[in-house]
């Protein structure tokens, strides 16, 4: 299979194999007029098998998001066929309205105008906690 390289635009890298379909789908891609090409169980000598992203175009990107369904990738900007820079992703220390507490006592579930904000509290087992009743939300699966 041959996939042409980017000329100006994201080429988002070292995605967990079958994890690319849920960054495709919450960053709308589907909605862009630019060429996108999902690549798929691509061969990795470092991870086995990995999905790639190529974006045809510079789009706004959260971070925030991308970090916390695989913190392994790696953000490729381009422009003129030619590598701008290269961000590596980390597990956010903060979600902000991105998952949702479960506990229906929450405020969060009451009050409908507040933020839903996690705190990091256990990096290797991608463990987050509510910053208002501290109940857990284990890894995005």
């Amino acid at each position: 299979m041959n996939i042409d390289g980017v000329t100006t635009g994201i080429v988002l890298d070292h995605i967990k194999a079958g994890k690319g379909i849920k960054i495709y789908n919450y960053l709308h891609l589907d909605k862009l007029s630019c060429s996108v090409a999902m690549l798929q169980n691509v061969k990795s000598s470092k991870y086995g098998k990995k999905d790639i992203i190529k974006i045809d175009e510079l789009i706004e990107l959260d971070y925030e998001m991308l970090g916390y369904i695989d913190s392994n990738i790696t953000v490729n900007f381009v422009k003129d066929g030619r590598l701008l820079k290269k961000e590596h992703l980390d597990l956010p220390e903060t979600l902000t309205d991105i998952i949702q507490c479960k506990n229906p006592r929450c405020i969060t579930s009451i009050e409908q105008e507040i933020e839903h904000v996690f705190k990091l509290v256990d990096r290797e087992k991608k463990t987050y906690r509510c910053a208002y009743c501290d109940v857990e939300h284990k890894e995005y699966k």
